[in-house]
C-alpha cells in the first residue's frame, strides 16, 4: 500500500506530491488496483506471478478480493496474510527494534586512513562507548571483548591486522571497563601504518543482573552509574556532548565516515524533519 501511495504521489499532481492512501477517492482507488498488474506487489513475481494468472489472479485488485483460505491452502499462510494486508487487516505487529542476543559488533571503515594509537585510541574508545550504550539499552552485559584493526584489502605492502580477545573478570556494560578493555590492542598497532577500518565486538552476553558480581570483581564506576549517567547526558543535549577520555572531544573526528550525501533521516531523527513555513 506504501508502494501505490508513492505512485501515486508522484503521478498525480493534484496530490501535491502527498499520498494518504485512505484519502484517495474509492472509486480511484479502486481503478488502481484494477489496472495493476498482480506482480506489482511486493514478493511477487516471476513463477508465483504465473500461478495466480493461471488461478484467474491477474491484477491486485482480484488478489485482494480472493478467498484467503484458498489462498493459504494453495499457497502458505504468508501470502494469505499479504491477502489480509491488501484489505487493510493488519497482520504483523510492529517492532520497535531488534533485540540483541549473542554478540555486538561496532565497525565502520574510516574516510582516510589511522596512523597513529593516539587516533586509533580515540576510535576504539567510541566505539567501546557505544557498544555500552547499546548494551545497557537492552539491558544486557557482556562478558568477553574482541578488539581488530586492518589495513586495506589493496594495501600489497605494510598489511596489517591485528586482534585481540579480553575476557573481562565479571560480566559489565560500564563504558570505563569496555573502554579500558579495547586498549589492549594499542601496542600491536604500528605507528605509520595505514589503518582502514577497525571494529570492536562484544560477546557471552547475559541479562544485566543475571548472575551477582563478588565483591572482588566489582567495579566502582559500575556501582556509580557512569553509562546511565553519561546517557542521560547525551539525550538531553547531543551525543559528542560528553564521553570518556579522547572519545570525549567535542570536534569530531577526521576519520569517521563521510556522509555529506546521506539522505536525510526524516523517520528516525526530529531535528532532520523538513520544516514547511506558510509564506
Amino acid at each position: 500500500m506504501a508502494k501505490l501511495s508513492n505512485r501515486a504521489a508522484k503521478n498525480l499532481d493534484h496530490l501535491g506530491g502527498v499520498c494518504v492512501w485512505e484519502s484517495v477517492p474509492e472509486r480511484h482507488r479502486e481503478q488502481l488496483l484494477s489496472n495493476l498488474p498482480v506482480d506489482e506487489v511486493w514478493g511477487i513475481a516471476g513463477r508465483m506471478a504465473k500461478r495466480f494468472n493461471a488461478m484467474g489472479i491477474e491484477t491486485i485488485q482480484q488478489l485482494r478480493d480472493a478467498d484467503p483460505v484458498m489462498i493459504r491452502d494453495r499457497f502458505s499462510i504468508v501470502m494469505m496474510r499479504l491477502v489480509l494486508e491488501l484489505r487493510g487487516v493488519p497482520c504483523l505487529p510492529f517492532e520497535e527494534a531488534t533485540e540483541i542476543k549473542d554478540q555486538l559488533i561496532f565497525s565502520r571503515s574510516f574516510s582516510e586512513p589511522v596512523t597513529t594509537r593516539a587516533t586509533m585510541e580515540q576510535v576504539l574508545g567510541i566505539y567501546a562507548q557505544r557498544a555500552s550504550a547499546r548494551l545497557q539499552k537492552h539491558h544486557r552485559q557482556a562478558k568477553v571483548v574482541t578488539v581488530w584493526a586492518m589495513t586495506s584489502h589493496f594495501n600489497a605492502d605494510g598489511a596489517h591486522g591485528p586482534s585481540v580477545t579480553v575476557k573481562l573478570p565479571s560480566a559489565t556494560a560500564d563504558p570505563v571497563v569496555l573502554t579500558r578493555a579495547v586498549k589492549a590492542i594499542l601496542p600491536k598497532i604500528h605507528e605509520g601504518v595505514r589503518y582502514a577500518r577497525a571494529g570492536v565486538v562484544v560477546t557471552d552476553l547475559r541479562k544485566t543482573g543475571l548472575e551477582p558480581t563478588f565483591d572482588v570483581f566489582a567495579d566502582a564506576h559500575e556501582d556509580r552509574g557512569i553509562g546511565p549517567l553519561i546517557e542521560s547526558i547525551r539525550s538531553k543535549l547531543d551525543q559528542p556532548a560528553i564521553g570518556l577520555g579522547a572519545a570525549g572531544l567535542k570536534t569530531g573526528p577526521g576519520w569517521e565516515m563521510r556522509r555529506e550525501m546521506r539522505s536525510p533521516r526524516y523517520t528516525t531523527h526530529w531535528d532532520e524533519l523538513p520544516v514547511v513555513r506558510a509564506v
